[in-house]
C-alpha cells in the first residue's frame, strides 16, 4: 500500500501570529490557496484520507475531501509534536522562544518532557510507529492520503530512512536551527509498505 502525507497549508502560526492554543491555528489565505492546489494535483482516488484533530490540518484536507466525496474520512492522533510545556509559551512569538528551542535540542535526551501538555521526543516516534503499524494494516495497493503535521511527518520519515539511528541520533539530526523547516508547507511525502517494511517513495509519481 502507499501512503502520502502532506503537511497543512500555511497557519498563521507560520505567520507570526503569536498563537495562544495549537489545535485552533487556522489557514492564512495563502495556506488555504495551498490546500486547494494540493486537491487539484491528485491523479488517483484514496482509498481512505486521515487528518489530525487540529484546525489547520483539517482545513488542508477539506478540498480534498470535497473532491472525492466517496472516500472515507478519519481523523488520528498524528497531530503536531508539542515539546514546549503549552501553557508556559502560549501567546510568545518563535524569537522569544528561541533560547528554550535551543537548550531542548542541544540536550538531545529522547525522553525529556517539558510538563503538561508536552511530550517526549520518544513518545512522537511512538505515535509515528502506531500510524505507520495501522497503515500497513490497509488493504494491499490501496492508497491512503494523510494530512497532518511537519515535524510529525518529519519523525515519520526518520523512523523509514533513519532506521540504522537510535532515538537520541534520530533527535540529534532532527532540529537545525537557521535552516528551513524540513517539510515545507503542503509538501508531499511519499512512503511505500512494501510487505514487511517501509520505503521513502515519490509523493508525486505515486499520487
Amino acid at each position: 500500500m502507499r501512503a502520502i502525507f502532506i503537511r497543512h497549508g500555511e497557519s498563521t502560526g507560520n505567520a507570526g501570529v503569536p498563537c495562544h492554543d495549537l489545535a485552533t491555528i487556522a489557514l492564512t489565505e495563502r495556506g488555504h490557496e495551498q490546500a486547494r492546489a494540493v486537491a487539484a494535483s491528485w491523479t488517483q482516488a484514496p482509498a481512505l484520507i486521515v487528518t489530525s484533530p487540529y484546525t489547520r490540518t483539517r482545513q488542508t484536507a477539506a478540498p480534498t475531501i470535497a473532491r472525492f466525496p466517496d472516500a472515507p474520512v478519519e481523523t488520528w492522533p498524528i497531530e503536531e509534536f508539542t515539546y514546549l510545556q503549552p501553557a508556559r509559551w502560549n501567546g510568545t512569538r518563535s524569537a522569544e522562544r528561541m533560547p528554550h528551542l535551543e537548550r531542548y535540542w542541544s540536550a538531545a535526551d529522547p525522553d525529556y518532557c517539558d510538563g503538561e501538555g508536552a511530550e517526549s521526543f520518544r513518545a512522537l516516534l511512538g505515535r509515528c510507529d502506531a500510524a505507520l503499524t495501522r497503515l500497513a494494516a490497509m488493504r494491499a495497493g490501496s492508497l491512503i492520503y494523510v494530512f497532518g503535521h511537519g515535524q510529525f511527518i518529519q519523525a515519520t520519515r526518520a523512523i523509514v530512512a533513519d532506521a540504522h539511528l537510535d532515538d537520541r541520533e534520530k533527535m540529534r539530526a532532527f532540529w537545525r536551527k537557521g535552516e528551513p523547516p524540513a517539510i515545507s508547507n503542503a509538501e508531499q511525502v511519499g512512503f511505500h509498505w512494501q510487505g514487511d517494511h517501509w520505503a521513502c517513495a515519490s509523493a508525486v509519481a505515486e499520487a
